[in-house]
Formats: C-alpha cells, structure tokens, sequence
C-alpha cells in the first residue's frame, strides 16, 4: 500500500562562521552543495505537481 505525503516542512538552521581567508577554496565546494540542493528541491516539486 503506498504512503501518500500530503505535507512536507523542512527546517534549516544556518550559522555564520568568520569567512575563510580567500585561499582556503572552501565557497566552490559550499556553491556545489548548494546547487545540489536546488536541484533536489526543484525535483520534489516537479514530482508533486505532476501528481
């Protein structure tokens, strides 16, 4: 029998951190976590309107 979600809440906390000095690299790897994310949540939407 499938489940059927009819809500989903999704909570994010964020902290600032002191920015790391410019040679550190670290926004590339941030900017592909982010770019994931989007994409995951686009797809959860584009799945829920098809229903």
């Amino acid at each position: 029998m499938p489940i059927e979600i009819k809500e989903l809440h999704i909570r994010v906390a964020l902290t600032t951190s002191p920015a790391p000095p410019p040679s550190a690299g670290g926004g590339a790897e941030r900017d592909a976590i982010v770019s994931e994310c989007i994409e995951q949540v686009l797809q959860i939407l584009q799945n829920k309107a098809e229903r």
